[in-house]
Parts: structure tokens; C-alpha cells; sequence
């Protein structure tokens, strides 16, 4: 994989330009893409920026995000063609951090369940997850060394896993997803695939501005193990890749103990998809409602059977998500970090199905950030990834834990 960190320190020493730098991305495009399919559009003729924290690096855009010099088309043929005028926030924060747009990666329909043709860079019999297809398997396969993909269940840290990168899913709404296609306004999150935890870090700090988000690795943490038993059983290499991080962060001097959630956390794990898909009925009203047949199959499968939710219903859920996010911020005054699966295990055979987001879709309802670790490689070189997770808005403590986690898996 291309390190952003070290094409910095690189162009920081002078032993790299900046554009010397987005020649090595762009090269690898043109040596992976035929075979991984991680793009929709690539923009023409990219050219570096000689200013700004992010000068050379090449990203790529989740194609539900707005850019207004390519197409948004959000993996649907009912915006096919469809160009937006203006640049989502997001994407300006790239470009004014001096990064480049090389392209807009694919994304699941809408950013629902429907595949996309994308390819797992670690094997290619895999599904690489999604929605966020495209971002994880550029950045997994070695093209880019920086993605943009958006998380409503488990959209980010997913394929993150499956495709063997680090990633976040910050707080929700520390980047803006003002510009991006709205699934569900109260859990809709921007979230970033890079090569390791540093790359993320130094990524965001640039992006949003706060420097003390490229925080320095966490000495001894105190690290709560969640199996989540109330999201089912894991799966192949699950139960083993969360074992094997927790083993390494003890012997790297953490102190670690398993944590069991309370009710109420498991009863938001629960109600996670009424708040989902009543918003999603709402989001989706003009395309479900006047549209109906060109709305992709898994999505408009998922609405049909989504009628029922009324907005008593809605509302009993956003009871439940406020009481769990007070609860998990007690459990986190005892420890410093939890430590959970990103994916019940290794990525699922074939490219039907993108996964199952049971193990992502509490942190994203209580709005934490999350950082992925690839944790372990199953038969296959198949990876399994874990998630440092801790309170809303302590994203500078989730990273410096997640520094620490992966320090100690290495």
C-alpha cells in the first residue's frame, strides 16, 4: 500500500516532489484498476498542488459525494450523468489541504446493499464490503493512498476490515456530510481509508484543521474487550482476530478486561434500523415514491419491508439511543478505550452481498468514533480488522489508542 505519511516525509525532506508523488498513485491506477474496478470516473489530467499539509497526495472520492468537476452518480442508473455544480465541503477541506481528486470510487446503490463490480485487492473471490466498496480496495490494493467513504451502519470500519486498511469513522458530523447523498440524517457519517492509523491521523488533523487529532500513540491504556453477544456469533477468523488483539495489547503493557454492555446498549444495538430506515423513507421520497422501478433491488427490498415503522416508533428509538449514549460514557469513565470486532469475520465468499453491518451499527447510532486496526489474516489472506472505539468527540483519544493497538499487533 502507498504510505500518505511517508510520501510526506519524503516531500519534506526533498526527496520527493509533490508531483512526483501523485505519479506514483497514478501510475498504480493504471496498473491495478483494469482488474479491481475501484473507480467510476477519474478526473483529467490531475495535477499536484505545492502548498498545503496534503500536497501530492492522491484521493479518491465515494461516489455519493458531490464534486463538481465529475459526475455524482451514487451507483444508480437513475442519476446516471448527473453533475453537481458545487464541491461537498468535505472535498473543498482536500483540496484547500492542498490534496488532489484523482477520482470517484464506486459505491453500493445509494449506498444501500447493492454490489458493485469492485474486486477485494486480497482476493479477488471475496466481496471487499461496502458501501464504501471502491475507497477500501483503491487504498487496499496500493493505488491511493488516501479515500473518502461515508458510513450509515457499517459503511467505513467493514470494508475497512475486509479490505486490510486503516480506517475512521469520527464523531459523527466532525466532517461535514453536507453534499452527500442522505440515507439517514441522524447516523450518516464521512468517514477515512488509509494504509495505517499514522496516515489516517495526519489526514484529519489536515482536513478539519485540528492538529492535536494526529495524536501520539497512547501509553498503557486501559482497554475494554466488547464480544457484542447481543449481535449474534462471530464468524470465521472473528473470534480469533479479536482474542489475538487483545493478547497483543496486554503484553504491550495495556491493562485489559472484558466489558459487558447494559441493556439499554444492547436494546440500541436493536433499534438502530427503525432509526434508519424511517429516516431512510424520508431521504428517499422522491426516488421510492415516484421512481419506484428504478430503485435498485436490495434497497427498494429494504423499504418495502421498512413500511411499517411509524413515527411513535422513531421516536421510542431516539429515546433509547439517548439513554445508551449516557450509559456507554459511565462504562467509559473506567476505561480508556474499547476494543470490538470490525466485522464478524473474514470477507464473505462471492460478490452478492457486501456483509453483514451487525458489529458497526451501535457505534454508528451512538455517533463514537471508530478506528479500524487490521488485526489478523485468515486462510486465504483474508483479513479481519478491530475497532478502537471511545466517547463522542474524544476522536484525539481513539486514535492515540488505536496507535497503540496497532503498535502492539505488529
Amino acid at each position: 500500500m502507498i504510505s500518505l505519511a511517508d510520501q510526506l516525509r519524503r516531500i519534506e525532506q526533498g526527496a520527493l516532489t509533490p508531483e512526483g508523488a501523485l505519479a506514483e498513485s497514478l501510475a498504480a491506477i493504471d496498473a491495478q484498476e483494469g482488474t479491481i474496478k475501484a473507480f467510476v470516473v477519474r478526473a483529467k489530467n490531475p495535477k499536484a498542488q505545492s502548498k498545503g499539509p496534503l500536497r501530492g497526495i492522491a484521493v479518491g472520492i465515494k461516489d455519493i459525494i458531490d464534486t463538481a468537476d465529475m459526475p455524482t452518480e451514487m451507483g444508480a442508473a437513475i442519476y446516471r450523468g448527473n453533475q453537481p455544480r458545487a464541491d461537498a465541503p468535505v472535498v473543498m477541506a482536500l483540496k484547500r489541504a492542498g490534496a488532489t481528486i484523482v477520482g470517484k470510487t464506486t459505491t453500493t446503490a445509494f449506498a444501500a446493499n447493492d454490489p458493485t463490480p469492485t474486486l477485494n485487492p486480497r482476493n479477488h473471490g471475496h466481496t471487499p464490503g461496502g458501501s464504501s466498496s471502491g475507497s477500501a480496495a483503491a487504498v487496499g490494493a496500493g493505488m491511493i493512498p488516501l479515500a473518502v467513504g461515508t458510513q450509515t451502519g457499517g459503511s467505513v470500519i467493514r470494508p475497512a476490515s475486509f479490505c486490510g486498511v486503516a480506517a475512521i469513522k469520527p464523531s459523527y458530523r466532525l466532517l461535514p456530510p453536507v453534499g452527500v447523498k442522505c440515507f439517514s440524517w441522524t447516523l450518516d457519517t464521512v468517514g477515512l481509508f488509509a494504509a495505517g492509523v499514522e496516515d489516517v491521523a495526519i489526514a484529519l488533523a489536515a482536513i478539519t484543521g485540528r492538529s492535536e487529532l494526529n495524536a501520539p500513540e497512547m501509553k498503557s491504556p486501559r482497554v475494554g474487550v466488547v464480544t457484542q453477544d447481543f449481535a449474534g456469533p462471530t464468524e470465521t477468523g472473528g473470534a480469533e482476530a479479536l482474542q489475538h488483539a487483545a493478547r497483543a495489547a496486554a503484553k504491550a503493557g495495556a491493562s485489559v478486561r472484558e466489558l459487558k454492555m447494559p441493556d439499554i446498549v444492547a436494546e440500541a444495538w436493536r433499534i438502530h434500523n427503525v432509526v434508519q430506515q424511517f429516516e431512510a423513507h424520508q431521504a428517499f421520497a422522491w426516488e421510492y415514491g415516484e421512481n419506484y422501478d428504478a430503485v435498485p433491488p436490495l434497497l427498494r427490498k429494504r423499504l418495502d419491508d421498512s413500511r411499517h415503522y411509524t413515527a411513535a416508533d422513531y421516536e421510542a428509538a431516539r429515546v433509547v439511543a439517548a439513554k445508551a449514549r449516557a450509559a456507554l460514557s459511565e462504562i467509559l469513565k473506567d476505561v480508556d478505550v474499547l476494543l470490538a470486532l470490525s466485522a464478524p469475520g473474514v470477507p464473505p465468499k462471492g460478490l452478492d452481498s457486501t456483509g453483514d453491518p451487525r458489529f458497526n451499527q451501535l457505534w454508528t447510532l451512538l455517533g463514537t468514533p471508530c478506528v479500524n486496526v487490521p488485526a489478523y489474516v485468515a486462510d486465504g489472506g483474508l483479513p479481519v480488522g478491530v475497532q478502537a472505539i471511545t466517547d463522542y468527540g474524544a476522536d484525539v483519544k481513539a486514535i492515540a489508542a488505536a496507535r497503540f493497538i496497532e503498535r502492539a499487533l505488529r
